[in-house]
């Protein structure tokens, strides 16, 4: 679910915290993304096929781009998400064996697909969407790529939206500094307001609208001092209403060292078996796939060389214009004096 008409709240009322861009713009960049928002979003659009095609497709194309990204797995959830989690799975008719933190069947085949395609995996100690967010305040990772607004209350300061690696998509990226300066808020407030929005880790109060919601946070600062201005009547607090625990999810996320991230070239024969042997799919569709990213990958490379090879042709031209200045023997008119106190060079 994410953070409850959060992103409209923030295009409304602050439009400067959002940027619009094309795939091409993050060339070169890291990208953190939460694997199960990847997977859930394959398995929600083409139920009938296995979201492992989807994660090797939209990866392949990644790595066209030369995005780099990394692949952030789920560990053990934070008990206060339970109840949400067990409504998810039982919607989706999906296994809820991420409750107990224990790897799914999907979840290690995701992870092996991932080691063929030579692509970084990090496992979080709790939601991914918190690791991700630390990637980014370290700087171990330029954004997250997540459709779920929570990444921004957990602190990560660049999220973006609609990564689908479709080259006429519009990406939409968010700056939290920017989120924070122009609501004239505190990260810490921003988690207030995203409990009091709605969120994964407890009840929301009842009839509070974004736009109510956002003033009372930017009048009275804390959730505890917008209950005591609240009508009780048309606004009733949840009984036992654990927002604190909802807080401390947001702002005392279990912290991890980030391995060393390497990237490597895909393992065709490899990425043939696997897929072939667990998804089903036709040998020639996976070969064919990887016979158009070497291609792709073969005219980056040709195109990189004309480059540089131009780039040095420029440099040399440059270097001789340099090279015949020095031979000039008379000053220039209207020198500084100081020059005309240097040596003057000897006449040939």
């Amino acid at each position: 679910m994410g953070i409850t008409k959060l992103a409209d709240l923030v295009r409304f009322d602050a439009p400067d915290a959002i940027s619009y861009k094309d795939i091409s713009e993050y060339t070169g960049k890291v990208i953190a993304l939460d694997t199960s928002i990847v997977v859930n979003q394959f398995r929600a659009v083409t139920p009938s096929l296995s979201p492992l095609i989807g994660l090797f497709f939209r990866t392949l194309t990644f790595l066209e781009h030369d995005i780099k990204p990394v692949y952030v797995f789920d560990g053990k959830p934070p008990v206060e998400k339970t109840a949400v989690l067990e409504k998810r799975a039982e919607a989706a008719g999906w296994n809820s064996s991420r409750r107990t933190g224990s790897a799914s069947s999907l979840t290690k085949d995701c992870a092996q697909l991932l080691a063929h395609l030579g692509v970084p995996v990090i496992q979080a100690p709790g939601d991914a969407e918190a690791l991700c967010a630390q990637l980014v305040r370290n700087g171990t990772v330029y954004a997250v790529a997540s459709e779920d607004m929570d990444t921004l209350p957990f602190g990560a300061n660049v999220v973006i939206r609609q990564l689908n690696a479709k080259t006429d998509s519009e990406i939409t990226e968010y700056s939290l500094p920017k989120l924070l300066e122009k609501l004239q808020i505190s990260h810490e407030e921003l988690v207030d307001l995203c409990i009091l929005l709605g969120c994964d880790y407890c009840d929301k109060i009842p009839g509070l609208g974004p736009k109510r919601a956002l003033t009372l946070i930017q009048k009275h600062r804390t959730i505890e001092n917008v209950v005591l201005h609240i009508n009780r009547k048309t606004h009733p607090v949840p009984q036992f209403w654990k927002y604190r625990e909802a807080r401390k999810v947001f702002l005392e996320a279990p912290q991890t060292s980030a391995p060393e991230l390497i990237w490597t070239e895909p393992d065709e024969e490899a990425l043939v078996g696997f897929l072939c042997g667990v998804t089903h799919v036709k040998e020639e569709r996976v070969r064919r796939r990887l016979e158009r990213f070497h291609e792709t990958q073969a005219n980056k490379r040709e195109n990189r060389e004309k480059e540089k090879a131009a780039g040095c042709s420029k440099q040399t031209r440059i270097v001789d214009f340099f090279k015949v200045t020095r031979k000039r023997e008379q000053p220039m008119e209207g020198a500084d004096t100081l020059n005309s106190k240097r040596k003057k060079p000897k006449s040939k």
